[in-house]
């Protein structure tokens, strides 16, 4: 990401955090409006989950910088949301979510360079799950016998 996108996104992200309980629900609601079967992967109260959703927005866009080191953490957490059922093909969706959202909360405020970098963003964070999903689960080192 340039400079540029990475202060725009925070800018954006910063318009957006006062509402982050709207805008959770915003998110969820698009979600499975663009994807019904999603919701069967969800609790049916998704208070929790939407509380997780903006903690790791928030990761994201407050590291944007130094995205390299969130990249292992992201790609054990597209590890643990193949677990759940995610699938290659619903980071889509989700991108599709995330960014209406961010239309709706910023209304007029929003435009295609402020699109253009989130899409950037969500790209790298997209593309890190998938990789993680995809990758073979780490070796684990046996458990060290008690010496006798």
């Amino acid at each position: 990401m340039t400079p540029r996108q990475i202060e725009i996104v925070k800018l954006s992200f910063g318009k957006i955090m006062p509402f982050k309980d709207q805008a959770a629900e915003l998110f969820y609601c698009r979600l499975f409006e663009l994807d019904p079967s999603l919701r069967l992967m969800f609790k049916s109260d998704m208070t929790e989950q939407k509380q997780k959703l903006m903690v790791a927005l928030a990761l994201v866009v407050t590291n944007l910088e130094k995205m390299d080191s969130l990249l292992p953490a992201i790609r054990e957490l597209g590890r643990r949301h193949k677990s759940y059922g995610v699938r290659n093909r619903h980071y889509d969706v989700v991108g599709a979510a995330l960014l209406w959202t961010l239309e709706i909360g910023l209304g007029t405020g929003w435009n295609k360079e402020l699109a253009d970098a989130w899409s950037n963003a969500y790209g790298r964070v997209a593309a890190a799950m998938i990789e993680g999903a995809e990758s073979p689960e780490p070796a684990r080192r046996p458990a060290r016998q008690a010496a006798e």
